[in-house]
């Protein structure tokens, strides 16, 4: 089974690709979608997120908006809660893979938006970065409910610059251009791995 990383900063298209992944068969795991499951109603992460940060956690889980106020501008406090949710996510990840070996999918692909800046890269096979031109990236964000100039530049700046995640990849996905061609990259990038997997599993 082929394993490939998918990331790229905040707005470059990842959930856009993933979705295009699973269209044509691939094992598809979200990172956000699993701090999602932490941080909500009986989820796993609230009793140690509200130990840390008392009031921020509610009838519904975790109040996101409130939590990001908090850690965003206090790196010491983005470690603490860090150190709570990176070992959940990486038990939710490593269920999901096997998972997927048992069921027998070709590809596992796994959306994962800090995977350089958490040094996950070499866990996989093959990386793929979805990127975007800066002024795309910028109108996308800031569209979105809440969102702010000064919380935009306070998230890029935890994240690795898009340049360098296209130089350290091996394969760049476009996504400021049509969906239609977009989704042909990725259907490109999909058809070589997975003849890549065949090819293995034929000289096994």
């Amino acid at each position: 089974m082929i394993t490939v990383g998918l990331t790229g900063s905040i707005g470059m298209g990842k959930s856009t690709a993933s979705q295009m992944f699973a269209e044509l068969g691939a094992a598809v795991w979200s990172a956000d979608a699993a701090v999602h499951r932490l941080y909500g109603k009986d989820g796993a992460a609230l009793g140690a997120i509200e130990k840390l940060f008392p009031g921020v956690v509610g009838e519904d889980g975790v109040d996101r908006t409130a939590l990001a106020k908090i850690v965003l501008s206090d790196p010491e406090k983005l470690r603490a809660l860090e150190a709570v949710v990176h070992p959940l996510v990486g038990k939710d990840r490593a269920e999901f893979i096997q998972a997927a070996a048992h069921a027998g999918a070709p590809m596992v692909v796994l959306d994962i938006p800090l995977l350089f800046e958490n040094a996950s890269d070499e866990y996989f096979d093959f990386i793929v970065v979805v990127s975007a031109q800066a002024s795309v990236q910028r109108e996308r964000v800031l569209a979105r409910p809440g969102m702010s100039e000064e919380k935009l530049d306070a998230i890029l700046a935890q994240q690795m610059p898009d340049a360098e995640k296209r130089e350290r990849a091996d394969f760049v996905v476009s996504t400021d251009r049509s969906l239609d061609e977009t989704r042909a990259e990725i259907e490109q990038i999909f058809n070589s791995l997975a003849g890549r997997s065949s090819s293995d599993s034929s000289e096994n």
